[in-house]
């Protein structure tokens, strides 16, 4: 077998439709992801200072003393499933164990690294590896917690020794190769990021959820927090499309384009109704069956980027099952239904409903 394949646990290769599908989370879009051109020019450097606690967020100022942020384009973005997905193939290689050592190889990926990350990451065990919405959550023995973003093109490597699994040298960092942990029992953890689009952070684990990037975001989809009367309460009156309203992460955590197009077909409800219009029956309904499509593709291994890899170097294969997403002009799966998927554009993104069985 191939080892490089069994290293990936997670690899964001996105090749869906061009300038869509913008970060969900307000927090992240205002970060600016125009970063990239100025990364690329000569002569640009970025300051590295320590990164606000809890309150106030970090901003990029370029040489020209533009403020980066206030300009932004929409991009892909791993959803809940993908992120689930990396967050139990990292468990065997760091839940439990120490970081034996931590290295930071540049000073910032979106924003800077907190200070002395690298020092505060040294010796602290990994009590519990969990999940917030798309991020990644690691409950330190120090008191903090370590928060990971994946953002666009962010990979999670485990190479070493991981229980019941593989074992093969570590190699020497790669150039996008940003934080490496050695991990207790054999285990390296890298998180490499070539367009430096994903995060880290840390802070303290007590205030976790009043972070900047946490504070604002509602219920897991997953979680009893997240019902059919709390849903019904959250889109009474609301004049936004359905669609719009699903993806809003603070009204539910974690859900993107390519399931809220899943969910909404199984439903049987249009994309483009308004919220408020939908009868509180048929938004109750919506609950069971986000449950189920996100159930659906965790166990799959997540998917929603064709050359995605699990811990085991398989692909996702949930991709092959969507419903409607990306199959414009398809025959619409809903048995007895003669419609044809379309797409439409709503907020930048792609919808793929079928405008027959979908009301």
């Amino acid at each position: 077998m191939n080892a490089d394949r069994h290293h990936i646990v997670h690899d964001v290769v996105l090749v869906r439709h061009t300038g869509e599908d913008a970060v969900d989370h307000a927090g992240l879009l205002g970060l600016g992801h125009v970063l990239e051109p100025e990364m690329g020019r000569a002569g640009i450097a970025f300051g590295h200072w320590p990164l606000p606690s809890g309150g106030t967020r970090p901003s990029y100022r370029s040489l020209g003393r533009r403020d980066n942020a206030a300009f932004t384009h929409r991009t892909d973005m791993p959803e809940l499933p993908e992120v689930e997905t990396v967050r139990r193939g990292l468990l065997p290689a760091m839940e439990g164990r120490t970081i034996l050592a931590a290295e930071t190889r540049r000073p910032d990926l979106r924003f800077p690294f907190p200070y002395a990350m690298a020092e505060r990451l040294t010796g602290a065990r990994v009590l519990a590896l969990r999940r917030r919405s798309k991020y990644i959550l690691a409950d330190l023995s120090t008191g903090e917690t370590l928060l990971i973003h994946l953002g666009m093109s962010g990979r999670m490597l485990v190479s070493g020794a991981m229980p019941g699994a593989f074992h093969h040298e570590h190699t020497a960092p790669a150039k996008h190769d940003h934080v490496v942990l050695d991990m207790e029992g054999g285990a390296r953890v890298t998180f490499n990021d070539a367009r430096r689009f994903g995060a880290m952070d840390l802070m303290a684990t007590a205030g976790a959820e009043t972070h900047w990037l946490l504070r604002d975001i509602g219920p897991e989809p997953l979680g009893n927090a997240f019902n059919e009367d709390y849903l019904v309460g959250r889109l009474n009156g609301r004049a936004m499309p359905i669609k719009a309203a699903l993806l809003d992460q603070k009204i539910v955590a974690g859900l993107g384009n390519i399931y809220v197009c899943e969910v909404l077909h199984r439903s049987g409800v249009d994309p483009r109704r308004k919220a408020g219009q939908i009868s509180a029956e048929r938004i109750a309904g919506l609950v069971p069956i986000i449950r189920e499509v996100l159930g659906e593709a965790i166990e799959a291994g997540g998917s929603s980027l064709r050359d995605y890899r699990q811990a085991d170097g398989e692909l996702g294969y949930f991709q092959h099952t969507f419903r409607v997403y990306d199959r414009e002009a398809a025959p619409c799966p809903t048995p007895g239904c003669a419609g044809t998927v379309t797409r439409i554009v709503q907020s930048g993104r792609s919808t793929f409903f079928c405008p027959r069985c979908q009301r």
